[in-house]
């Protein structure tokens, strides 16, 4: 099944400064070959429902190595079976209603 998900994960007890936790995050991500986008409070993944939510995992356990003994992730999960629809095709189409709309 194909899956959207947009995931923010959070190191607790480190400090501050998260940059370079999600950073080693961001590369299993990229070693995945999945499609992403990183935003300012999480990033957008999309695949095969298990590649993504193996790379959670992987995200997971490459942050736990690095030292956190905690974690709190959010996960908004969206699936559709009518058609595969792109995360990269949903702000594009909000924005062509909108200027259809002046």
């Amino acid at each position: 099944m194909w899956v959207s998900i947009d995931l923010c994960l959070v190191p607790l007890g480190v400090g501050v400064s998260l940059s370079s936790y999600l950073a080693a995050c961001q590369k299993v991500i990229e070693q995945t070959g999945l499609d992403y986008e990183i935003g300012p409070n999480g990033t957008a993944i999309e695949g095969e429902w298990d590649q993504v939510f193996a790379c959670v995992r992987a995200c997971h356990e490459v942050v736990h190595a690095k030292g956190t003994t905690r974690i709190y992730t959010t996960l908004k999960v969206n699936t559709r079976i009518d058609r595969k629809q792109s995360f990269r095709e949903k702000v594009p189409s909000v924005k062509a209603f909108l200027s259809s709309e002046t």
